[in-house]
């Protein structure tokens, strides 16, 4: 009996101790004091290193919780960093921008795995390339191994999977902001910070007292690649010619940043071509597009333009360009084994040094980004990324007529630019897929913001996909704007 009424007492004590635990305040006074006790407690039971170890390991936890609840934040972080976060030496060329977009794209299959618990991926035209690419590469990769030339073996495996995931990183970028973005001020946000930290750099240039600090602030990798100048470019003088939102104070301070780094690219650093002949490129289609006036102006002095432009950076680098041509036509000659899916990721480099090229046998690079594709995935990959370029371009003018006047219906524009600048970049180096052994991971943080900004015209389209098309108040959250 005694024991029966202790047995009754102690289930009662039980059932009020949960009920007590279920009420709020109660939880947060026991959450706190276990933090406050295990904070306390934690340096005289751990060494130095431990501690580390576990603080750090806290921070990374609550960082990844802070990504899975709003990885729009991730995007954001993500344009900022591939212009400044600094990385030590890792193995193949990763930095930790590349790491913290593996890490984004992770957490976003982690998400469809254990919350939805559905693998799906925004439905939109563009994608459907992107994805074939991808698959193609894949297949690439598998027949990479075959003994393709009996005196020469392929690049280590470790190194194909590396210039796969190249693509998949890509690929991954552009996929995670057409999935992830669904409302407009956080596209607002990224083209905003993009811009002026860019221009912040290029002001280093000419701004006596900034270059000290932008040098060391940015990292080399980013702002050597030509999407970098690019982009700054296309987003800034497409939200001051269409963002009819926009306060005309900014409006003009986006014509003296454009101007600013055109004059830049073009006088400064003329030498290096990947750095202005882009940027016009998309200033022009940016132009072409604002009227059809414009535009026809734009078609007649096209052929022009392209001739003084590409005769001026032929000649004052006559070498460079014959050599090029020189190594285009030797690494068409190693296609030829296999055009349809080509010789795998990164395969071609180490089967040159049996094509001699004026006489030595060395390993070396196209420098042209198409060439690249070509010998890695064959023409199949190549079509994939004609498909994309077409299918992007197509969104992007059905988009023009359908997204609200101000940053909306400007970014469509900014993007069309980009996207012919990115597409003219090719043409000079493998800037948008950097080949592995040219300018691989370490330059390949500077093409990660062009492909954000690519699946921002998705990110669009799913916004006003079965909206009607209205002009909002107010359009910018950064950024003044003038009254409707």
């Amino acid at each position: 009996m005694a024991e029966f009424y202790i047995q009754r007492r102690w289930q009662l004590l039980v059932h009020k101790l949960l009920a007590i635990a279920q009420i709020v305040w109660v939880q947060r006074v026991v959450i706190v004091t276990a933090v406050l006790l295990f904070s306390l407690t934690l340096p005289f039971v751990l060494s130095r290193t431990l501690l580390m170890l576990v603080i750090g390991l806290i921070l990374g936890l609550t960082a990844v919780l802070i990504l899975l609840y709003r990885p729009q934040l991730g995007l954001l972080l993500l344009v900022a960093a591939s212009l400044v976060l600094p990385s030590p030496d890792l193995p193949g060329g990763l930095n930790l921008t590349v790491l913290f977009l593996l890490l984004l794209i992770g957490l976003w299959f982690l998400e469809m795995f254990v919350v939805q618990r559905n693998i799906w991926v925004v439905r939109s035209r563009p994608v459907k390339p992107l994805l074939a690419l991808l698959l193609v590469v894949l297949i690439s990769l598998l027949f990479g191994q075959l003994p393709w030339f009996r005196h020469a073996q392929p690049a280590p495996l470790e190194t194909q999977i590396g210039g796969m995931l190249i693509f998949i990183c890509a690929v991954g970028a552009f996929l995670l902001t057409a999935q992830q973005i669904r409302e407009l001020y956080w596209l607002q946000w990224m083209t905003w910070i993009y811009i002026a930290m860019s221009a912040f750099f290029v002001a280093g240039w000419v701004v006596p007292g900034v270059g000290p600090i932008s040098s060391r602030l940015f990292h080399i990798g980013a702002i050597s690649n030509s999407l970098f100048w690019t982009w700054l470019v296309a987003l800034a003088f497409g939200q001051a010619v269409f963002n009819n939102k926009l306060n005309p104070f900014w409006r003009l301070v986006l014509l003296g940043i454009t101007a600013m780094t055109l004059f830049v690219g073009f006088v400064l650093n003329n030498e290096w071509k990947s750095g202005y002949l882009p940027p016009i490129a998309a200033v022009a289609v940016i132009l072409a597009l604002r009227s059809w006036r414009l535009g026809l102006i734009m078609i007649l002095i096209a052929p022009i333009g392209a001739y003084f432009l590409t005769s001026q950076a032929i000649a004052t680098d006559d070498y460079s360009y014959g050599t090029r041509v020189d190594a285009w036509i030797i690494v068409f000659e190693i296609i030829k084994v296999n055009p349809i899916l080509g010789l795998g990721p990164a395969n071609y480099y180490w089967y040159t040094p049996l094509f001699p090229i004026r006489g030595w046998a060395v390993s070396f690079n196209s420098h042209n980004q198409y060439v690249d594709i070509i010998a890695q995935t064959g023409l199949v990959g190549m079509l994939c990324v004609i498909w994309f370029a077409i299918e992007q371009g197509l969104l992007g003018w059905r988009l023009k007529d359908r997204v609200p006047d101000g940053f909306a219906r400007a970014y469509v524009y900014c993007v069309l630019g980009g996207l012919v600048g990115t597409l003219v970049g090719g043409t000079l180096a493998d800037w948008f897929f950097p080949f592995v052994y040219n300018i691989g991971y370490y330059g390949f943080r500077g093409a990660i913001p062009a492909w954000i900004f690519l699946g921002g015209l998705v990110s669009l389209e799913q916004m006003y996909a079965s909206k009607p098309v209205e002009t909002p108040r107010s359009s910018n959250p950064v950024l003044n704007t003038s009254p409707t």
